[in-house]
């Protein structure tokens, strides 16, 4: 069955696609799956793992105990893996890596979102600091512990790199590093749609942002609400919204879709050799489209993300991620036994206790912060 998937991606995607047969391997060696490819196995660990569960109870922009409504880090996750998926399916792409990279790419995410990882960089920035990226990795090369004859989950060559190249435009400029393969750029950019989208629904949907304020001052919303006012006469209030939101996916994804096989043409793409040798992304937005993005980004920021009542959120997050590493920095004996196992040196010591504060949920590492401090109430 397995060489049976593999003679299909021969048959059906792209010559510069990353096929199954051509991974680099496990950094483990194992016998191959009988029945699947070697990234619709790392697909199926990633699935089953504990770090992907705990993502349902974790921060995308709302606490997660805020509503039911809004997005989670497990929402977020199923999103970005979905329209991955479609855009991997329309390039022709290796859709099982893309959804592989999609639904790890968020494991390492602390507790209450990307305030509570800033608050444990802080925290670590003598002890070689916090990525939730690398820490992604961390988790399925060492953290994740299922199997006997290997640490973590034994992915592939691929899929680990893809994590780590699952980075910004500006972070990959910085660093000096090229993407390895189209599908890790896929990723990416599926990445910023999905969040792009969701962000504007569940803004709307909280009262914090206003249609018509929107209409006014970001381009890319007004442009899907005229289109959907356009298509239909008669809409509920939360039918348009989720039209708009829709408009907005599929706008994104056609334009990524026609400026990527441009590129692709134009770069004289025709093998996996040649995608390496870009040191450029190669699966982008339209230069108008990235334009309209950025507009919407910076409105996003402004008006949504720096709003008071998710600032207090935020805030109140980082300070149980404080006071909880304070803690156990100070008395080690407050974490459980088989975290206190792993200390060996000082150095060790505080990134035992990083990896036992990412791995939380918020509402977990709330009653961590209650059980350590039962008399103090954060709010």
């Amino acid at each position: 069955m397995r060489e049976y998937f593999e003679t299909l991606e021969e048959q059906l995607l792209a010559p510069y696609a990353l096929k199954s047969k051509q991974s680099r391997g496990q950094l483990y060696p194992e016998l191959p799956s009988s029945t699947r490819t070697i990234f619709q196995r790392d697909r199926d660990r990633i699935i089953h793992s504990k770090a992907f569960r705990r993502l349902k109870h974790k921060t995308q922009v709302f606490i997660a105990t805020e509503s039911d409504h809004y997005r989670s880090r497990l929402t977020h996750t199923l999103e970005v893996a979905q329209i991955s998926r479609h855009l991997a399916r329309m390039l022709r792409l290796n859709e099982d890596l893309c959804e592989a990279i999609a639904l790890a790419h968020d494991l390492g995410h602390t507790p209450f979102g990307h305030s509570g990882e800033k608050e444990l960089n802080q925290l670590m920035k003598d002890h070689g600091g916090y990525e939730h990226n690398h820490q992604s990795r961390r988790i399925v090369e060492s953290l994740e512990s299922k199997y006997p004859e290997f640490p973590g989950l034994n992915l592939s060559f691929e899929l680990r790199e893809g994590l780590i190249k699952h980075r910004s435009l500006a972070e990959e400029k910085l660093i000096g590093i090229p993407f390895i393969s189209l599908e890790a750029q896929l990723v990416n950019l599926a990445d910023e749609i999905a969040y792009n989208a969701h962000d504007l629904d569940d803004g709307l949907s909280s009262g914090i942002l206003m249609e018509d304020e929107l209409s006014k001052k970001v381009t890319l919303f007004d442009e899907a609400k005229k289109a959907v006012q356009l298509a239909y006469t008669s809409l509920t209030q939360a039918q348009r919204r989720h039209l708009i939101n829709s408009q907005l996916i599929s706008q994104f994804i056609l334009d990524a879709y026609a400026t990527t096989q441009t590129h692709i043409q134009n770069l004289s793409i025709q093998t996996l050799d040649d995608v390496q040798k870009i040191k450029s992304p190669v699966v982008t937005l339209s230069k108008e489209l990235r334009e309209k993005n950025i507009q919407l980004r910076h409105y996003l920021f402004h008006n949504f993300y720096q709003h008071y009542s998710i600032y207090r959120m935020n805030v109140k997050g980082q300070y149980i991620i404080r006071q909880l590493f304070n803690a156990f920095e100070q008395d080690t004996k407050l974490l459980p036994m088989h975290n206190q196992l792993q200390i060996t040196d000082q150095t060790h010591k505080q990134r035992v206790i990083a990896d036992y504060i990412a791995g939380m949920t918020d509402p977990f590492a709330t009653k961590e912060f209650q059980k350590i401090f039962p008399n103090f109430d954060p709010n």
